[in-house]
């Protein structure tokens, strides 16, 4: 069943004054990001990120710039689906020093600088910049520049998840904003939104307070539907189940439609290049990954454990619409993740 979720129409602290607990008014979610991030305290359970992806037909590149308390994560990572060729840069610092993410996402630059990698994403009205620099395991160079506009009137999915007045998430779910630029390594070039082609720039915003062990689901993507509209996907799961909460959503020509309730999953962990299958109960969602490429990573560091199987492709289906239709999708470039952590 559809959970009963509050739309949130004004600015909101993420917490209590002190920056220790959920303030109660910031249950539900928003068409934009509203939510001020005020943590404060409880060392080793707030977990803070930004994740960018710029998706194309056979391109993805991305950027992860975390604070986990624990420990500070920066990398830049890049798949070509039509070669199978993989490349990028992680750095990881103890105790995440030097790394600073705002409490209100895109209000400060974000700024990295480490000698094999440098990562810079700043934001303004229109947009935001992704710049990488970095040297790969082969000691070539590479480089990244993309703008990612912000269209106006463009909405996304705000929610804050809430496991307990001490454990709860902020996430800002941003799907299908335009994006240009270009991706080199080495020698070789791939531009992005140029030539006919289309990118389009994916935002997971995280802020929050963690418990240790945490399981989830997330699938995204973008694309231009069978019948011209722009469509971004956003589906998850596993880690909102009990919460009364969700971070589904469909945005269909930058207009959002949510769905309140649980999706249905169904894939093989044993086999994650097999077909991803996703489903709302009333049939109004119903797509299909296809996968083309998997990444398998790993993370242990201090008492931090990490495995995330993240398969890239294209999504087929149909997704609902605001005006209660539905609308087909075909080869919607995209991924799904299933991650498992001891964080």
């Amino acid at each position: 069943m559809p959970a009963a979720e509050s739309e949130l129409t004004t600015p909101t602290d993420l917490c209590t004054p002190d920056g220790r607990r959920l303030n109660p008014q910031a249950r539900g979610w928003s068409r934009t990001p509203l939510i001020r991030a005020n943590l404060r305290g409880r060392w080793g359970r707030t977990k803070r990120w930004d994740y960018w992806a710029v998706v194309t037909d056979d391109l993805t590149v991305a950027i992860t710039y975390a604070d986990l308390d624990y420990l500070g994560v920066v990398s830049v990572y890049w798949v070509d689906l039509a070669t199978g060729r993989t490349g990028g840069r992680e750095v990881t610092v103890p105790f995440a020093r030097g790394l600073d993410l705002p409490d209100v996402p895109g209000e400060a630059p974000l700024r990295f600088r480490h000698h094999h990698l440098g990562v810079e994403v700043a934001d303004d009205a229109t947009g935001s910049w992704l710049t990488a620099r970095w040297r790969e395991h082969d000691a070539s160079l590479g480089r990244l520049d993309a703008r990612v506009t912000q269209p106006t009137g463009h909405e996304s999915v705000n929610v804050v998840i809430p496991w307990s007045e001490t454990r709860f998430q902020y996430t800002s779910k941003q799907q299908a904003r335009p994006a240009t630029g270009e991706l080199i390594v080495g020698d070789e070039r791939w531009p992005l939104g140029a030539g006919g082609s289309e990118a389009w720039g994916v935002l997971d915003v995280g802020r929050g307070r963690w418990p240790y062990r945490t399981r989830w689901n997330w699938g995204a993507g973008a694309g231009a539907a069978v019948d011209g509209r722009t469509v971004g996907l956003q589906v998850g799961g596993i880690w909102t189940v009990g919460t009364g909460a969700t971070e589904n959503g469909v945005i269909v020509d930058g207009e959002v439609v949510k769905i309140g309730e649980e999706l249905d999953w169904r894939y093989d962990e044993r086999a994650p290049m097999d077909p991803w299958q996703v489903r709302s109960s009333d049939g109004a969602l119903d797509v299909r990954l296809l996968p083309r490429h998997l990444r398998h990573a790993r993370t242990e560091a201090l008492v931090l454990r990490s495995e995330m199987r993240q398969v890239f492709g294209s999504w087929s289906g149909h997704v609902p619409t605001p005006q209660g239709g539905r609308v087909a999708v075909e080869r919607l470039p995209g991924f799904v993740e299933r991650s498992d952590s001891r964080w």
